[in-house]
């Protein structure tokens, strides 16, 4: 085999059909931003972002209102992870299947496969464990959604979440398989999703205003172990976010659970939770807050079951970057070097090739990092 990466892409990109590949519904769905080359791994970069305007009455003067100064706000982002998966040989392990064996080539192809499908499901899995910054939930705790032939609540209603929250356009859905295979099997009729591509094809579809996708990697989360916990009597007004509990209740309120306040039907996600719900101490929910007042009394707080942490949200709302792994400006000891795009997640991977004493070593590499950036235009389906 000539030793040079381009004769190789031919038998990766077969191997791609050969190997076993986990759903990758979050990477497609999510912003994907190419731009990060000039940040190291660990540095952060900021994008900006506008506060809420204000409006005021217009009242004719001389001169226009002196006002419209705001101040700009921001987002910070970083490279968090360069990863790398090797393949090695050497000369008497490729004399040995090449003579009468499978070939080295063969069984190269499907290696490189497995290294892409490695890093393809880390990123995949990153942006699923992105839950956790969920603005609210709808849903029941081991209830497969979707469950009804013919009913679509469970994808309207946090559809609603979203709406409610001012999310933009272009909604994704990102479903584990077996919302999905309810989905499918239950919500398929042409009358009602108004065409045959689900039958026809075997795909999931655009359906009411988000783009439902599956993924084999969406999070089941455990919760906290928070029971007979109550907020203080201070009450607390419609956005509020950060709750005061009583010193009463055991158990914890974990960064990612899905609570329940006593009289108001809205699941809200926990951003920061309580270690010991007996101490008193305060938790933070997810903007956009309360959707409904909490009295001035001890108001009873339920922390929702484990669950699927199926995923609604705007494309904006999430963001992947990613870029090959950094080199130095005298570039290194690699006697060749490609970039391959892997056709099923479109995630961009470099591959060198490193010469050694009596043997060469492959490189798969990837370098990204993920960020919620806009935690109001995101919502939980639970399952």
């Amino acid at each position: 085999m000539a030793n040079t990466i381009t004769n190789l892409i031919p038998d990766i990109y077969a191997g791609m059909d050969v190997v076993s590949r986990e759903l990758t519904g979050f990477i497609p769905a999510v912003s994907a931003d190419m731009t990060f080359e000039r940040a190291a791994v660990g540095q952060t970069v900021r994008a900006h972002v506008a506060p809420a305007a204000t409006a005021s009455d217009i009242a004719p003067n001389v001169t226009p209102p002196d006002d419209g100064d705001q101040t700009i706000g921001n987002v910070s982002m970083s490279i968090t992870k360069a990863r790398r998966v090797p393949v090695r040989w050497n000369g008497e392990q490729t004399l040995g299947v090449n003579n009468g064996g499978p070939g080295r080539a063969n069984i190269m192809r499907d290696q490189f496969a497995q290294a892409m499908r490695t890093l393809v499901n880390e990123v995949e899995a990153d942006l699923a464990g992105l839950h956790i910054y969920a603005s609210r939930a709808y849903g029941s705790a081991g209830s497969t959604p979707f469950g009804t032939a013919g009913d679509y609540s469970d994808g309207s209603n946090v559809l609603k979440i979203l709406k409610d929250n001012g999310a933009p356009g272009d909604r994704q859905l990102v479903i584990d398989t077996t919302a999905g295979a309810s989905f499918l099997g239950k919500q398929a009729k042409v009358n009602e999703s108004g065409t045959d591509t689900i039958q026809r094809q075997g795909i999931l579809l655009p359906l009411h205003g988000m783009d439902i996708r599956e993924s084999g990697l969406v999070v089941t989360a455990t919760a906290g172990t928070g029971a007979s916990a109550t907020t203080n009597n201070a009450g607390y007004a419609v956005g509020a976010t950060a709750i005061t509990l009583a010193s009463a209740g055991t158990g914890t309120i974990l960064a990612g659970d899905v609570i329940t306040f006593a009289g108001d039907s809205n699941k809200y996600v926990v951003v920061t939770g309580d270690a010991d719900v007996s101490g008193g101490g305060t938790i933070t929910l997810a903007a956009p807050g309360l959707r409904k007042a909490i009295p001035a009394s001890a108001t009873n707080i339920t922390v929702v079951a484990a669950s699927a942490r199926n995923m609604a949200f705007a494309r904006s709302a999430i963001a992947l970057a990613t870029r090959a792994p950094a080199l130095p400006e005298e570039g290194d000891s690699a006697a060749d070097r490609q970039i391959v795009t892997d056709p099923r997640s479109g995630l961009s991977f470099e591959i060198s090739m490193y010469k050694q004493y009596r043997q060469v070593q492959y490189e798969v590499a990837l370098a990204w990092g993920v960020k919620a950036v806009k935690t109001e235009h995101i919502a939980l389906l639970l399952g």
